[in-house]
């Protein structure tokens, strides 16, 4: 049990070659049995890998070996009972995580980092605005207490978020947060630029923070999504209870499970209007294949049908 360890990392740097790292890199993966997606851009490196703990150890020792990634890469990991990813893959990128916003460099401009325990005080002072950076669909699986929901599709909302409902003369005191910290490194760097003067967010993100703070003083309420085939962990970083929609890949609860718009593989009530019959069909297909392909005791590696036909950011 929890033999395969899921370790997320990142870290922003000057990664001017970055190109030349990504055959390199998959080879590495490969030969030690290494899972996940890493991603590689001029700023930095970004991702979540699976393996057992020798390999996982050995991939992240020999980034290290790197000069520019042997101090302050931030890595933060858990366990499952397998793999939660299907393949190993290296993608070059313009950014690790799209702001869409030129000029905002982690590496010059960030906000202050907060450890839990400091985070705790810093968002029950009534004066602290709270922000939950991710997407809508995440929030609604969990969050801080009081934490302002921007309703936003992808992080690249985020700078309309905050030029629509945010002001630098009001919003005095703000904290943001995100999964694992990355998001938030841009996000407090681009309020800095906007004029905001104190600004916060939380060191590690909410895995971090489900790790240290224990649950009698926690202020987290819910399920935390994580981009894998767990779809959430619990407070102690265990898969939750929601399931994921293989058409939208958004989350789905018990109740939403319930529903008559829910067919495994095919629909969710979250996205059973958003897809055209034929497309349903393509799901359905694929949800077969992957049932056949599991009693074989093989992996069902085809396309997802949703790139052929329906592409979502």
């Amino acid at each position: 049990m929890n033999a395969i360890v899921v370790a997320a990392l990142y870290k922003f740097f000057a990664f001017p070659d970055y190109r030349d790292w990504q055959e390199q890199l998959r080879a590495r993966m490969d030969e030690l049995g290494v899972r996940g997606t890493l991603l590689l851009a001029d700023e930095g490196i970004n991702g979540t890998i699976s393996g057992t703990r020798a390999a996982v150890d050995a991939l992240v020792a020999w980034l290290r070996a790197d000069e520019r990634m042997r101090d302050h890469l931030e890595y933060k990991e858990s366990t499952a009972d397998e793999h939660p990813f299907l393949r190993a893959k290296v993608k070059r990128k313009r950014e690790i995580v799209t702001l869409g916003v030129d000029g905002v460099d982690p590496v010059c401009t960030v906000g202050t980092y907060l450890e839990p325990r400091e985070w705790n005080e810093v968002i029950a002072d009534p004066e602290t605005l709270v922000i939950d950076t991710r997407n809508a669909y995440e929030y609604e699986v969990g969050t801080f207490r009081g934490a302002v929901n921007p309703d936003t599709g992808s992080f690249r909302e985020f700078p309309d978020f905050v030029h629509q409902h945010l002001d630098p003369a009001r919003h005095r005191k703000v904290a943001l947060f995100c999964t694992g910290g990355i998001r938030c490194e841009k996000a407090t760097g681009y309020l800095l630029e906007q004029g905001f003067e104190q600004v916060y967010h939380l060191r590690g993100g909410i895995l971090q923070y489900l790790e240290e703070m224990p649950r009698e003083d926690s202020l987290w309420e819910g399920e935390c999504f994580v981009f894998d085939d767990r779809v959430t962990v619990d407070h102690d970083l265990q898969p939750g209870e929601h399931e994921q929609c293989h058409a939208c890949r958004r989350p789905v609860s018990e109740a939403d499970r319930a529903s008559s718009l829910f067919r495994r593989g095919v629909s969710c009530p979250h996205c059973y209007g958003e897809y055209t019959d034929e497309q349903r069909r393509s799901f359905a297909e694929r949800r077969k294949q992957i049932l056949l392909a599991r009693r074989r005791g093989e992996q069902h590696l085809g396309v997802d049908p949703r790139q052929r036909s329906h592409p979502r950011e």
